[in-house]
């Protein structure tokens, strides 16, 4: 009676821990809450479809340690209250969507079991409809359904297992041969390539063998392609620090064309140039958006909040597009697309620089595998030109440095407290003549700061979920990054409930 529903919501998905091995982390995702939130998911599908005898759902996972016992205990859930289930097995959270659109399958709901990068202990549930993921407010129906613990026993229910990332696999790879349309190979227009593909032990591991091998790619430098759900070679996460490296260093090795790194559930990616050099964050913004603005000129590409200056300039000046910076999240970045497209104003890309990505001509489905897919199409044409894809991005500037510090708030409720001081910070930038408050900004406060050491700006938002405040702080000059984190420590001083360590030990 006294479990809490409510802290398994992670915005608009599911996330808990469940698995031991972690102290301080007590199971709350084992198999009977997932039971439950099979049920939960099926009454709050059954609503929805009303002139529907039978709800068809389609279930996946990725390659978590946990993921077998859990996908079981879901579909188990759905097939006693009367559902047809489609087990997909390991999949990757895109395609899961992609069930719902793709005929014969055209799932009613389809559910992912994912934690994204989070340690081998975690895991959650994304779910889908044929309209996309669902929203924080959906989930929050879906845990109540769950609290209440009701449940409707039916007859006449089935499971059918289904090997759909295959499926997903040669859409992917028909558009790469009509899009290449290479008079050379059709069939084999990567031939020739040496491409490297880091799944990080995760679900990507498909994108290597069943759509750039079957291509003509050599894709034997490949690595880490190995579903293994302890993560034993590097975090699966195109942000990581370490796990970049290591792609990073295996294409200067092999002298690779391209280097491909996917999350674990592939809804997220970023590439590395044939010099070894990465293209994530805001370069991969850059290069998506250079990709994109050739089929839509001037169209508008909407990003997170803590784009740079320089991307911002690369796309309105360079690319002569429109640059709308919005909140972190990208479920913000990609429901401003769509806003946009939907008040009459063109917007085909919604990215975040964690590496979400969503295009408009792909039901705006956040989908990592999708958005390599037009970097290597791109790759190709080039080659005819004697291009590669980083001279897209040639003229995007690059700061000196850049940083960000997650400020703790200690405070009990920590968002009423860093409200106020993001808008304690609002009213001192107002006041300094060095600082410039940038107009149209979404989240936070964004300040432009022009000193003659310290060029560049800064955001303070407030977490999406966390009691921290992240600050961000970008710069031209070397040291200009000290130089601004030592005039804002003297501010957040006046503020005893934040813990200043990260600025502090910078």
């Amino acid at each position: 009676m006294s479990f809490n529903w409510k802290k398994l919501q992670n915005g608009s998905d599911i996330r808990g821990v469940a698995l031991k091995g972690i102290a301080g982390q007590d199971v709350n995702l084992d198999k009977d809450v997932v039971a439950q939130l099979g049920h939960a998911f099926y009454q709050w599908l059954e609503k929805r479809n009303t002139d529907k005898d039978t709800i068809k759902v389609a279930v996946g996972m990725d390659s978590r340690l946990s993921g077998p016992e859990l996908k079981e205990a879901f579909i188990n859930a759905l097939v006693s209250a009367g559902a047809e289930v489609l087990d997909c097995g390991l999949a990757s959270t895109p395609a899961m969507f992609m069930t719902t659109v793709t005929a014969p399958y055209t799932a009613d709901g389809a559910v992912m079991l994912t934690a994204s990068h989070l340690p081998f202990n975690r895991n959650g549930l994304k779910f889908f409809t044929p309209t996309g993921g669902l929203e924080k407010a959906d989930i929050t129906q879906i845990l109540e359904l769950a609290e209440n613990g009701h449940s409707n026993n039916k007859a006449g229910s089935s499971v059918s297992k289904i090997d759909f990332i295959n499926v997903y696999s040669n859409i992917l790879v028909d558009k790469i041969r009509k899009e290449v349309n290479s008079k050379a190979d059709y069939d084999q227009p990567l031939a020739g390539f040496k491409l490297t593909v880091d799944a990080g032990n995760g679900a990507g591991g498909f994108y290597a063998h069943k759509v750039l091998e079957v291509l003509g790619a050599d894709v034997s430098t490949s690595q880490f392609l190995e579903p293994d759900g302890r993560f034993p070679n590097h975090v699966p996460n195109p942000e990581d620090v370490i796990a970049m490296r290591s792609i990073c260093n295996a294409v200067k090795e092999h002298k690779s064309d391209l280097g491909i790194i996917f999350d674990t559930d592939v809804d997220r990616a970023a590439i590395v140039d044939q010099d070894g050099m990465p293209i994530n964050r805001n370069e991969l913004v850059a290069l998506s958006a250079a990709i994109v603005n050739e089929e839509h000129p001037g169209s508008t590409v909407v990003t997170d909040s803590i784009t740079s200056d320089g991307l911002a300039w690369f796309i309105t000046d360079v690319l002569k597009g429109k640059h709308h910076r919005f909140k972190r999240g990208y479920k913000n970045v990609i429901n401003e697309s769509i806003r946009l497209n939907n008040s009459g104003e063109e917007s085909w890309l919604a990215i975040e620089t964690s590496g979400h990505a969503a295009l408009k001509e792909n039901y705006f489905l956040d989908d990592g595998a999708y958005l390599v897919t037009k970097c290597v199409i791109k790759m190709a044409q080039l080659k005819s030109e004697g291009k590669n894809l980083s001279s897209l991005i040639d003229k995007l500037p690059k700061p000196a440095e850049s940083k960000e510090f997650r400020i703790n708030i200690k405070a009990k409720d920590f968002k009423a407290y860093g409200d106020k001081v993001i808008s304690e910070l609002g009213h001192l930038a107002a006041s300094k003549s060095a600082w410039e408050l940038v107009p149209n900004n979404y989240e936070g406060v964004r300040v432009s700061v022009n000193q003659n050491n310290a060029k560049g700006w800064f955001l303070l938002r407030l977490s999406l979920h966390d009691p921290v405040i992240p600050l961000n702080i970008e710069s031209d000059n070397i040291g200009g990054v000290e130089h601004i984190a030592e005039g804002l420590l003297e501010f957040f001083n006046e503020f005893p409930e934040l813990d200043l360590q990260s600025l502090i030990n910078r």
